[in-house]
Order: C-alpha cells, then structure tokens, then sequence
C-alpha cells in the first residue's frame, strides 16, 4: 500500500507548470479558469514548485485552493530552488513570468526550512502534503546529505505529512529509495509511451517498499499530445517519427494518440497518479475527456510491439 494516500483522488493530478508561464505567459484567468475546470472535474492532488514561473504558481494555486475544503486536496511542492528577489527575464528557464525573484540552487538543511516557509507564505496554504527534493542532478551529496535528513525531521514533527524526490531522470531517484526512507517519487518523462526506462528498475523497487509513484511528463513535454517539444526541448526527427508511428496505430483503434498517453503510465501496478500540465479550462477539459476513453488490450498489445 502507498504510504502517501489520496495521491490517487480523481482522474489524474495537475501539474502547475504551465501555470506559471511555462513556454509562454498565463493571465490570471486563463490559470484560474484551469483551476476551476479541474475542480470541477474531480481533481484533487495539485503540484507546484517555487520554480514554476519564480513562485507564480504557487500563489496562483495557493489562492484557488483558499476557496476551496482544504482538507479535499492533496498539494505537493519542492524545495532545491530558491527564490531571492533579482532581474528575472522573461523566458528565464524556459519561463515567462515577471515576479521580481530568481532561482539559487540551494539543498542544505536552512534552505529547505527557509524555501518551505517561503512557499507556504506565498501561497497562503497552512501546509504542504507532500514535499519533494526537486532535481538534485549535480547536487546528490548536499540532497542525500542535507535535504533529505531536514525534510525528515519536518515529517517527524508533523509539519509535512510525506517527503520524496522528483526528477527527469531515473537512476538517482532509485538510489533516493535503495539509500533514505522517502514516501514518494514524481519522476518525469521516463514513463511514457516514448520512455520506458523506469520500468527497467525504479518502478518494480517503488512497488516492492510500497513508495507512492507519480508519473509527471506523460506527453513528453507535449510532443504526445500534437505539441512539438520532446523533454522541454524541440523534437528532432527521429522522435517525430516514433511519435507519427503511434498515432497511426491509435488511429487504427479510434483512439487518439494523447489518450494512450494519459493511460499508459497508469497500467503499471506502482504507478499511484499521473500529472498532467495544462495552461488553460479548455486544455483540461481535454484531457478530462480523454482520461474517459477506453482503450482495448489489442491496442495496447500493438503499440508494444513499436
């Protein structure tokens, strides 16, 4: 059993990336009209980050989740980033968002209290569910050594009720759960119709100890869903063509290719959600929809054979 429950309340999660700019500027009540869709529409666990958009995401949800039974929602943010105030751009990390803040990369015990306080300040919320250690890439020994006992002794008091990691890639989350005592991962794009490399090791040691798995970047950064980046980046043509492969045989079954996204990752017994971004009500609704469809074991039996 996860030892995170209600991870898996409603279709699938929202991830607040796009909330906060991501690729491209959000109005207030394009996010806002997201939220509501999502509500709407059984969602229950919401992720952010100080990352997304340099703290506009937080705030964004934060506000939303304010008129809404706090109790009902699930809400994860990270820590590893920072914000202090700065000359931000536009377009910064791939972000489009003017909140006067920049990112310092920061995993020591003080800056995981401080970036907390700073997050459950700017959204308003009196607590996070889950806090994840937010790629730690080239930072594991100050992770392993610093965040993670902090974030221990913050679930030990009660002030957050699950800790965990998140990452785009595989083999350091495995070694978060072979090495400490987390409650969760969120890993990204690596558990995808395009990317089955956490099926190698990750999930089947998440399902043997019982870890909550989130599958976030189920559309591989959109190039799943008719979108033309691949893991944040353009797709080259080798990927376009995988991907054109697949919609084909979807096609074939009457199935659009974003559907199968959204259902794969969830096909595998330790995979507790999914996240799906969204920038706009239309998108979600979207991808409520598709979350509907039912897909037939002959399809699935075709695309593993791509």
């Amino acid at each position: 059993m996860s030892r995170v429950p209600g991870l898996d309340r409603g279709p699938f999660g929202l991830g607040t990336a796009p909330l906060g700019g991501l690729y491209a500027p959000v109005g207030e009540d394009e996010a806002a009209g997201a939220l509501e869709v999502a509500w709407a529409g059984g969602v229950r666990f919401f992720d952010t980050a100080p990352h997304y958009g340099a703290g506009l995401a937080e705030r964004r949800l934060g506000e939303f989740l304010r008129t809404r039974p706090r109790d009902e929602a699930i809400v994860s943010t990270k820590v590893g980033r920072r914000l202090v105030e700065g000359d931000a751009k536009p377009g910064d990390e791939a972000f489009f968002a003017g909140t006067g803040l920049v990112r310092v990369r920061d995993y020591s015990a003080d800056g995981v209290r401080r970036s907390l306080e700073d997050s459950l300040a700017r959204s308003g919320l009196d607590r996070f569910d889950l806090v994840l250690i937010h790629d730690p890439d080239d930072h594991w020994e100050q992770a392993v050594g610093q965040a993670y006992p902090a974030l221990a002794r913050l679930r030990d008091e009660g002030v957050v009720d699950a800790i965990g990691a998140g990452m785009n890639q595989c083999p350091m989350l495995t070694r978060f759960v072979r090495e400490t005592d987390i409650d969760a991962v969120l890993v990204a794009g690596r558990y995808s119709l395009l990317d089955r490399e956490a099926a190698d090791e990750l999930l089947p040691l998440c399902d043997e100890r019982g870890i909550a798995v989130t599958v976030g970047g189920v559309f591989n950064s959109g190039v799943l869903a008719d979108g033309t980046h691949f893991n944040y980046a353009p797709a080259d043509e080798a990927v376009l063509a995988g991907v054109a492969r697949r919609r084909a045989i979807c096609a074939r079954h009457g199935v659009p290719l974003a559907a199968a996204a959204l259902a794969f990752p969830r096909r595998h017994p330790a995979v507790t959600t999914i996240l799906v971004g969204a920038r706009n009500a239309a998108e979600v609704a979207a991808d409520l929809k598709l979350s509907t469809m039912e897909i037939s074991e002959a399809l699935w039996a075709e695309l593993e054979s791509v």
